[in-house]
């Protein structure tokens, strides 16, 4: 069943077994797994199936460096499906490495092993709709040389890992229907949670209070309580819930919000390859379950341990846009039309400032140069990506020149300085608003640098590749747009000790026995890899924590 929060009775009690409060990636997986172990759910979601202005306003807030850390609202999807809504599909697992505690990465270590998410992983996998669960090119690809370059071996870099990709899965989309017949499952739009409700003890939540921005105000009591919110309302919700302690849920010892990560992303270097453009597999290749596919460069873990390295991924990736001077009608193309594509990618294409008259005007030279190439870009683009149910994930062009750059993204250092607080404003429901102090680690560029390091020495050695790039100028290309995207990680952190996490190994927030908290919130760390399919896989591990719990069926 599906019901607008503005046709409920104001000052109405709803009554449940589980209330799940943020309808995005986490809330609807848990929606479904939960209801479909028989336990009685109730998903409340702050939007509605449309983004809509006045709802989206409510993740408005502070940012302490607006060079650093874009605006709050402008990444999360307030609307029934959270920010897959918006999402660019790319999957990938955590590496094993990145769940053990590393000497070298402080504040580093999840309270389990890779081993025990694997299993979930397998069924994340199908819930996104990237297929087989298989990350290497040489399970996926037997037939093909493994490798990104032809006949390339190293005992220190991966050329063969792969990244796959959702079509990008819609979950409000794809999954409603499930949800709405569902005898199990009540979903309630426009409900705007306002506070975490505790029982005097302090011991355990009664439920949570919702409002509309209509004034329609009630209250859901359940057994078992979990906030999905993301990585930045989760924080915000805790610390606004100060009825019985004053200083916010799970906040005893003033880690809600902290060492908050995103990921260290941009190009960099380049790379040249001596080789037939055929012998580059740098674009993408449809598996033979019929997913998108793409290689990236790693170092191994051995190769980590042994450097000290934050884990760092890189993609073979085209010339800079912004600069006409590639003469690519199609990335001009896209230059010109940066206003008209989406928020992070646009802000990239502007590359930290405007640029004068006579840029554009070189850039519609290069269109005007070349028709063939661009007119055969947007025959593709619109038959495989705009009119396709399985999008093209991403800008590909052909390999004409054997030159690239490397489109980096890399592991933060979680650190307690970086952090999401609360201001004494307040948004239209009263709520105060968030302000965002996002930091990064000297050693999350030491780490990159260093990773360069060892691919430029390997190509060498190989001697058909070459990667040069300015060390000098590293740090600024990759800090030239701040945090990368909407990768919001680590405010609400999963471990063993009250005093340098909010909860426990089972997501459990510290001292409230019936709490809890999915989604990258609750993330120690951050590895190489977006977000999404991680959260999934970590609801589903919830799922059945709480399920067993509660005695439900399998």
């Amino acid at each position: 069943m599906i019901l607008d929060a503005s046709s409920l009775t104001p000052g109405q009690t709803l009554e449940t077994d589980v209330c799940i409060i943020g309808g995005g990636a986490a809330g609807i997986t848990l929606a479904l797994e939960l209801s479909g172990r028989g336990q009685q759910v109730m998903l409340l979601d702050a939007g509605q199936f449309k983004e809509d202005p006045a709802t989206q306003a409510l993740y408005e807030g502070e940012v302490a460096d607006e060079q650093m850390h874009s605006p709050p609202d402008k990444y999360r999807q307030r609307r029934f499906g959270g920010s897959t809504n918006i999402w660019g599909g790319r999957c990938m697992p955590f590496d094993p490495i990145d769940f053990e505690a590393r000497s070298y990465v402080e504040n580093s270590g999840w309270p389990f092993a890779y081993q025990e998410l694997e299993p979930y992983y397998v069924q994340a996998n199908a819930l996104v709709e990237a297929g087989r669960y298989a990350y290497s090119a040489k399970d996926v690809f037997p037939q093909a040389d493994s490798a990104l370059f032809d006949g390339f071996q190293s005992e220190r870099v991966r050329t063969d890992g792969l990244e796959r990709f959702s079509r990008p899965t819609n979950f409000a989309h794809r999954y409603f229907r499930r949800l709405e017949v569902s005898p199990f499952a009540q979903v309630v739009l426009g409900a705007n949670c306002t506070g975490i409700l505790l029982e005097q003890d302090g011991a355990h939540a009664r439920g949570a209070r919702f409002a509309t921005l209509a004034g329609v105000h009630f209250t859901v009591k359940a057994k078992r309580t979990v906030l999905a919110t993301g990585g930045l309302e989760t924080p915000r919700l805790l610390l606004a819930s100060r009825d019985v302690h004053s200083a916010g849920i799970g906040n005893l010892h003033d880690v809600v919000g902290r060492y908050y990560m995103c990921h260290i992303a941009g190009n960099a270097g380049e790379v040249t390859v001596d080789m037939p453009t055929s012998s580059v597999r740098h674009g993408y290749l449809v598996s033979p379950d019929g997913i998108y596919c793409r290689r990236r460069l790693a170092l191994t873990e051995p190769e980590q341990r042994a450097l000290g390295v934050n884990n760092v991924v890189a993609r073979l990736h085209f010339p800079r846009i912004t600069d006409p001077a590639h003469r690519s009608g199609i990335l001009s193309g896209l230059y010109v039309a940066k206003n008209l594509i989406s928020y992070e990618y646009g802000k990239r294409l502007k590359d930290g400032e405007e640029r004068g008259v006579g840029t554009y005007v070189r850039h519609l030279a290069n269109v005007a140069l070349d028709p063939l190439d661009t007119a055969r870009f947007l025959t593709h683009w619109v038959s495989k990506r705009t009119l396709a149910a399985r999008k093209f994930p991403s800008v590909v062009l052909r390999n004409k020149t054997n030159k690239f750059s490397l489109d980096l993204h890399g592991e933060q250092i979680p650190q307690a300085q970086s952090r999401i607080t609360l201001t004494s404003e307040q948004d239209a429901l009263g709520m105060p608003k968030m302000r965002i102090d996002w930091r990064y680690h000297r050693a999350d560029i030491e780490s990159i640098r260093r990773t360069l390091d060892v691919f430029a020495e390997e190509f060498n050695k190989d001697g058909r590749v070459r990667l040069v790039y300015d060390g000098e100028k590293l740090e600024d290309e990759l800090m030239r747009f701040g945090a990368y995207g909407g990768h919001h990680i680590g405010t609400a952190r999963m471990g063993i000790d009250p005093r340098s996490s909010v909860v426990d190994p089972n997501g459990q927030v510290h001292g409230v026995a019936n709490l809890f908290v999915a989604g990258s919130a609750v993330f120690p760390t951050s590895s190489q890899a977006n977000p999404t399919l991680t959260i999934v896989a970590m609801s589903l591990r919830l799922a059945s924590h709480i399920a067993s719990r509660d005695g439900a069926r399998a």
